[in-house]
């Protein structure tokens, strides 16, 4: 085996970070539910309370009731007792709420938990176990957004950005899969079956309301699905950008959270994991130039025996696939052995750093033409087959991938070939990370320039009269990075039922 080869290692979800309340979804279906106090604030908890099916009682005196309240408790199915609340009402009790004052706030509190309730004192969060946050029906899908009381107002924000998100019509789908889910579980007993059933749902789910009869013509289509091509594994190709994870496309995100397997690179980050399907298989199959890294044929070979396992296996590439990262060997390997693939294309990072600059790749006052070259051969060294004198042309943008230890034959080939020495050089580490970093220079300096970045990093070198058009603010440093996507944005957290 060769001396820089390691193995396809397991790689395991990181733990979930803190959490500053822990979200969950109570069944109140006929539960007893204690709302004390006769205000419009408990009035909405009431209300909310019995829209989740709960047995309501209220206790408050007349004179304490809100015009609202009182047409509430005219409702058959609401009981009212005419005076405050005392400890013996919490008899039975799943979830005790109140509007009230401090003092009695505290009492309630107690009382609540000495009779093994849930409560909440409304607007009091010393006084609760729990919170109600912001919510978003498509019921039976509900989506609840907390921010543990520290800003209610960006809670709601975030619920009025979910909504627009999420059209009325996810409630009907989500209906029609809880009658038909039975009907799945006999029909398709193998989990696999069942999960591609499940997924072609869902993708429906965000276009047209199910039409009436639709649950008698999903089951058609199940029963007329190839067992055989159930159990039949497939890959997807999936460009993961090159490292924040708010460059991922919708598609991306949707093939992580349907994969069974993941083969991720070095380069892909954190962030994009966390998006990612928990209960995925996570492996890391890095190849990293000058480093221990997988051979390609044990990579293709693993696609494979997991595919013929009958997974999903999701083939995670930082950048692009198809951009300098080995797809075609994996396409043409994965196609020899009758396996379906699919790619999701991704940012490549010469495009990321493009737009972190500020710069136009092909603006017309400067470029005619942009090109992708590797900077480096099979061996390491610089390619001995590029067209020098090509890539030498004054009124063209180069991009070199992966030429950070072949700066120096880079510049010394195009200067060579007549290219101006003063032509306008970047030099580009770890874009979009918030280690992110630039140098800008000329080409007569470029090895100077990559020096001066380091070799820690992947690096990019962009050469072309387009980088003398570099903003002023980008003198010194590239522009921020915005903060990754995480599944918890603690305190602030979004959970979907």
């Amino acid at each position: 085996m060769d001396a820089n080869c390691r193995r396809p290692s397991e790689s395991r979800a990181r733990p979930m970070q803190a959490l500053a309340t822990l979200p969950l979804f109570l069944t109140l279906d006929r539960c007893h539910v204690l709302i004390a106090g006769g205000s419009d604030a408990a009035l909405w908890k009431a209300e909310l309370v019995l829209a989740a099916g709960a047995a309501v009682t209220v206790a408050a005196p007349v004179a304490d009731l809100s015009a609202g309240m009182m047409d509430f408790l005219e409702r058959e199915d609401v009981v009212h007792r005419t005076r405050a609340w005392q400890p013996s009402d919490m008899d039975g009790v799943m979830l005790a709420i109140a509007d009230l004052e401090e003092g009695e706030a505290a009492r309630f509190a107690e009382a609540a938990k000495a009779a093994g309730a849930i409560w909440n004192v409304i607007d009091k969060p010393a006084h609760s176990q729990m919170a109600f946050g912001s919510i978003v029906n498509r019921s039976p899908v509900v989506i609840g957004i907390s921010t543990g009381g520290a800003a209610p107002i960006l809670g709601q924000m975030i619920r009025a950005r979910i909504e627009t998100l999420l059209p009325p019509a996810l409630a009907s789908w989500a209906a029609l899969a809880r009658r038909i889910r039975g009907r799945v579980a006999q029909t398709l007993p193998l989990a696999a079956s069942r999960r591609r059933f499940w997924e072609a749902l869902a993708r429906r789910a965000f276009l047209a309301a199910p039409a009436d009869g639709d649950d008698d013509a999903l089951m058609s289509e199940l029963l007329a699905l190839d067992p055989a091509q159930a159990r039949a594994g497939r890959v997807t190709l999936v460009g993961a950008g090159p490292g924040d994870a708010e460059h991922l496309t919708l598609k991306a995100l949707r093939v992580l959270q349907a994969a069974d397997v993941i083969l991720f690179d070095d380069l892909v980050s954190d962030s994009v994991l966390e998006l990612a399907r928990r209960e995925a298989k996570r492996m890391l199959v890095g190849k990293r130039g000058g480093r221990d890294s997988c051979r390609q044929e044990d990579i293709n070979d693993l696609m494979v025996k997991l595919a013929r396992q009958g997974k999903h296996v999701v083939r995670l590439k930082s950048g692009d696939p198809m951009i300098f990262g080995r797809a075609g060997e994996e396409i043409e390997r994965l196609k020899a052995e009758g396996i379906p693939v699919e790619i999701v294309p991704g940012i490549t990072s010469a495009i990321a750093m493009a737009s972190a600059l500020g710069v136009s790749l092909t603006h017309r006052d400067c470029a005619r033409s942009v090109r992708f070259v590797t900077g480096h051969a099979k061996d390491g060294t610089l390619p001995r087959d590029i067209d020098w004198h090509a890539l030498a042309d004054p009124v063209a943008t180069t991009i070199f991938y992966m030429g950070a230890r072949t700066a120096s034959g880079i510049a010394t080939q195009l200067l060579e070939q007549g290219l101006d020495p003063a032509t306008p050089v970047v030099v580009c580490a770890a874009i979009s990370h918030p280690r992110q970093r630039h140098w800008r220079g000329s080409l007569d300096n470029l090895t100077a320039g990559v020096a001066s970045i380091g070799l820690d990093d992947p690096v990019l070198i962009g050469i072309g009269a387009v980088f003398a058009k570099l903003p002023s603010q980008h003198a010194e440093a590239l522009l921020p990075v915005r903060a990754p996507i995480l599944l918890d944005r603690g305190p602030a957290m979004a959970f979907l039922n």
